[in-house]
């Protein structure tokens, strides 16, 4: 509001310009124009009328400009008629989208001229001639980037032609963090739109390494068909949106929800925000953009992690111990052991080594004795270089499962028929069609199933908030830890042979080994806590384990798991589960079920259901 008054009080001590008058009905026409509505970026309000996705007043130049698209058009027409002598402050300068299209549409001629050095600067040094969208694939590892991400890279000219690509800017926008929160912390509050969102324009080389580096995460690369013209006019509301805050949200109003908007600035005729009313998970976003004919071209980028995998696969057992032991000391290139490999042979280890040895500086403190071992590799490299790293490409993710789940089952526990409907809001377990998805990765938000007994007896089977698994296979080279976390309402054995509705929070962690080609054993140690009307405590702890197979077979994905929770208070609760996939298309699948639980509380039951499994946006 300061702001706005001192904007005013200038533009009332210099000479005005005459501002055209305006009839009514072109306004309204005008302020109902597709465009005027992405600039403002405003939606129907729930009960009628407009609101604007901009929480920030300085983004408006009328007071109740977030709510009335009309009043905000005749308050930027007002303001383009402001003298030329305020300079960078001036509306022209502060908003050239809004301004190229308002003269563009009124015809406006006699506009004063301020000179806009800031934005100019800015604009050249960018140079927009065409766009790229970048995903970088999911990471579990992160609770800000477990869905994916997307961000837009802007070109020049000769981007391409130069292969210049890391010269580019990046457009990204998310949540704005200060302060250290903590992983739940950081969850819940970009749950609950805790965080203001912000765009910013930033060299693509920085978010490249933060994304295939830091974070070790697939790219892909989708070549937009915008024009030079279409993307300059999205770089143009770019600069409109410098340091204007918007609320955040995990899972609608995020990054990806955002750069549809901007591409609706690009090309007017698009319609892409209006596909994701509840979520915009970022994969849906990119099936989106690829669907209304914008991508021209797409190219992959594998992670660090990827490439040193790679290079080491084609290795044996002892091969891989002489990567480890190069990369901890390059004196051991000297060593007999390796001298005595062939040719081939130790270029392949050496080349192994020194990717190893990126691999663990990435995100470390420069250690000069890391720096000089990998300088003694790339010299022994440089002399004897290993043949090309060809990296199979994976499915694409966008061609992967739609998000939400519908699900019907049909089964029997013990003696009772039942009938089972549940919805899932996202997005994948372990035993989904595994296309575009890596395997052993496992994202459950807000899932409900309700179980409809004989004689019309209804029950909440289960409420699960979260469910994520990260199965990651340990190797010889790489150990990453395997880790599980999960929280709703479940239905568990009660003392009278019935199923009691309890609340819990469990998470555990171990390792994950690939047995064979596409089989994964893991085994890992879990903690539970759990609220049960059963017992005399209000809450009680466990502790336990959680292991199994997962095996990608000619049918879809199956897994045989074996659960156990051993309570302080004496009960002891296990389970062994058996789940087979058929995937009959991308989107439907057919599952059956069969699973076996013991409790000190109650006699075992047995369970078996037949489940459609239907993945629907």
């Amino acid at each position: 509001m300061l702001k706005r008054l001192a904007y005013l009080t200038l533009c009332a001590c210099a000479p005005a310009y005459a501002t055209p008058s305006l009839d009514e009905a072109r306004v309204q026409r005008l302020a109902a124009d597709r465009y005027w509505i992405a600039l403002g970026h405003y939606e129907t309000a729930k009960l009628g009328g407009w609101r604007s996705y901009v929480d920030d007043d300085k983004f408006f130049l009328a007071a109740d400009g977030a709510h009335h698209p009309d009043r905000e058009l005749r308050a930027t027409v007002d303001a383009l008629y402001a003298p030329a002598s305020l300079g960078d402050k001036h509306a022209q300068c502060v908003f050239p989208a809004r301004t190229r299209w308002l003269r563009e549409q009124l015809q406006l001629t006699d506009l004063p001229t301020p000179d806009c050095q800031e934005y100019q600067r800015w604009y050249a040094d960018v140079a927009p001639h065409s766009a790229v969208l970048i995903f970088p694939a999911a990471y579990l590892n992160s609770p800000s980037s477990m869905f994916g991400h997307t961000l837009l890279r802007i070109d020049k000219a000769d981007t391409r032609s130069n292969d210049t690509t890391l010269l580019s800017y990046a457009i990204n926008f998310g949540a704005y963090i200060e302060g250290s929160d903590n992983s739940i912390l950081y969850a819940w509050k970009g749950l609950m739109g805790g965080y203001p969102g912000l765009f910013a324009m930033m060299p693509y080389q920085e978010k490249l390494s933060e994304y295939r580096s830091l974070e070790n995460r697939d790219l892909w690369e989708y070549q937009l068909d915008l024009t030079p013209e279409e993307t300059g006019r999205m770089v143009e509301h770019v600069w409109e949106l410098k340091q204007v805050q918007f609320d955040y949200f995990f899972f609608d109003e995020n990054c990806s929800y955002r750069l549809l908007e901007l591409l609706q600035v690009a090309r007017p005729g698009l319609d892409l925000t209006s596909q994701f009313p509840l979520t915009a998970i970022p994969t849906d976003t990119v099936k989106a953009v690829k669907q209304s004919g914008l991508v021209s071209d797409v190219r992959y980028r594998p992670s660090r992690e990827r490439e040193l995998l790679a290079r080491a696969e084609p290795l044996d057992h002892d091969e891989k111990q002489q990567v480890l032991a190069v990369s901890a000391d390059t004196a051991q290139l000297q060593s007999p052991a390796f001298t005595a490999l062939p040719r081939e042979r130790k270029a392949l280890v050496q080349d192994a080594a020194y990717r190893l040895e990126r691999y663990r500086a990435t995100g470390q403190e420069r250690d000069p004795e890391q720096a000089k071992r990998s300088f003694e590799l790339l010299r022994a490299i440089n002399r004897n270089p290993p043949p090309p790293l060809d990296i199979q490409r994976p499915g694409l993710p966008e061609d992967g499962h739609q998000s939400r789940t519908w699900q019907l089952g049909v089964g029997t526990r013990e003696d009772r028929a039942f009938a089972e409907y549940g919805l899932r809001m996202a997005y994948h377990d372990l035993n989904d069609n595994a296309y575009g998805f890596p395997l052993g990765a496992q994202i459950e938000i807000l899932q409900l199933k309700l179980r409809q007994y004989e004689h019309n007896e209804w029950q909440v089977q289960r409420l699960d908030l979260a469910t994520i698994r990260s199965l990651t296979p340990r190797n010889e080279l790489l150990k990453p830890w395997s880790w599980q976390v999960a929280g709703g309402l479940e239905r568990v054995p009660g003392k009278h042979d019935d199923e009691v509705l309890v609340s819990h929070v469990n998470g555990g962690g171990g390792g994950t080994w690939q047995l064979a080609d596409g089989l994964l054993g893991f085994a890992l140690g879990t903690v539970r806590v759990e609220h049960n009307n059963d017992f005399a405590e209000f809450v009680s702890p466990a502790a336990g384990f959680n292991g199994g197979l997962l095996w990608r077979n000619g049918l879809g994905n199956m897994t045989l798991e074996a659960k156990g929770d051993y309570f302080t208070n004496g009960e002891v609760r296990r389970s062994l589960s058996l789940n087979q996939q058929w995937e009959i298309s991308q989107n439907l699948g057919l599952r059956l079920s069969a699973k076996r639980e013991f409790s000190h509380l109650a006699s075992a039951q047995n369970e078996v259901m037949l489940e459609l499994k239907w993945y629907q946006y």
